[in-house]
């Protein structure tokens, strides 16, 4: 991870969690640039309107969000042959186990539930990106699917 800068895009609507998102990764000392969005229209609005040379290396996706939401957005990201290996990791406060099997079966890297504490933050959005990277932006095995900070 530290010869390549990786683009990274944020969609999520609530403020604070994108504000604490961007201040983890800064602590981390990490070469990415990030970009966010705050509802799913706006993101397939982006999504869309970029070249496939363009696209984010990583999109962290919250899954209650206005207009649009995470589930739908899903959904059609691997339902665009340009947008369906984009490495999708869903990035939610729940942590239902329906919905959790329902984000692997439709092609979700990972699922992190928000953590409360800016310490755990830093540590998942670090461990994620990690994990992207020696999984080869593969999907990993079921068991492996949800991280912990």
């Amino acid at each position: 991870m530290n010869t390549h800068n990786y683009n990274l895009l944020l969609a999520d609507d609530d403020e604070d969690d994108c504000a604490f998102f961007k201040e983890a990764l800064e602590e981390l000392h990490l070469p990415v640039s990030l970009v966010t969005v705050n509802d799913g229209v706006q993101l397939m609005d982006f999504l869309l309107d970029k070249s496939s040379d363009n696209l984010p290396d990583v999109l962290f996706l919250d899954l209650n969000m206005p207009r649009k939401n995470g589930h739908e957005c899903l959904t059609e990201i691997k339902e665009i042959e340009k947008l369906k290996k984009l490495p999708v990791i869903i990035f939610s406060t729940s942590l239902d186990v329906n919905i959790v099997d329902s984000m692997y079966e439709k092609g979700a890297m990972y699922y992190i539930r928000k953590p409360g504490d800016f310490t755990h933050l830093k540590k998942v959005i670090g461990n994620a990106l990690a994990m992207i990277r020696e999984n080869n932006f593969k999907q990993p095995a079921k068991k492996d699917f949800i991280l912990q900070p």
